[in-house]
Formats: structure tokens, sequence, C-alpha cells
């Protein structure tokens, strides 16, 4: 059996972190290295999948959820525009092996997008 992940772990309270936003199967907490002026995680509180293609393949309207979650939390923490980020693999960034959306909002451009 595997290790809890660590989104989890703030779901069971194990980890000290604000949840700012709750369904039945999802919330939303701060990121702890945020990479935008609003840079909020939406998680599912399931671990069954890895990423976002898992996800949309096994639970459409789970993803779903996410994806209204987060725009719920664009309109009240910022002006409702925002950009929705799934890094899918090691190789895109990707470091939490539990599925995740980051939100970004606040002042972004197209030229924000580069590394």
């Amino acid at each position: 059996m595997s290790e809890p992940s660590i989104f989890t772990r703030i779901r069971n309270g194990e980890i000290p972190s604000e949840i700012i936003a709750e369904t039945e199967n999802v919330f939303a907490v701060r990121d702890i290295a945020p990479k935008a002026p609003v840079h909020l995680l939406v998680i599912p509180k399931s671990e069954d999948y890895r990423n976002v293609v898992e996800l949309a393949a096994g639970a459409p309207d789970l993803l779903a959820e996410v994806v209204g979650l987060a725009n719920s939390l664009a309109a009240e923490h910022a002006d409702g525009d925002f950009r929705l980020v799934f890094n899918t693999g090691p190789n895109a960034g990707q470091t939490v092996f539990h599925v995740h959306a980051h939100v970004l909002a606040g002042g972004l451009g197209e030229e924000s997008l580069g590394a």
C-alpha cells in the first residue's frame, strides 16, 4: 500500500493548511509556492487519479466539478478571469501524483506562459 499523498494528508488534517473551498468530492487550498498573485489548487478528494488524463477518462463528472470549483474560486478571489493548469508527468512539472488543478489569476499576460 502506498503512502497517502500530501493532498490526502492535508484533507485529513495531518498537515496544516486552510481549506478555502470544498464540495462533496473536491477541495481547494492556496499554493504554498505561488507563481501568480492568485494561485490556488483544486484537488479531488479521491486519490484514484494520478493526472488529468486519467481523471477525464475515468471520472468526467469529477473533472467537471474541479473546473466548476476553479471557476467559482476565480470569481471570488480574482476578477473571474483565470488560467487553469494541470501538470501531467514529471517532465511537465508534476511533482505530486494526485491529480490537481492550478488556478492562476491576477494580471497574467501571454508572456507569462514562458519559463
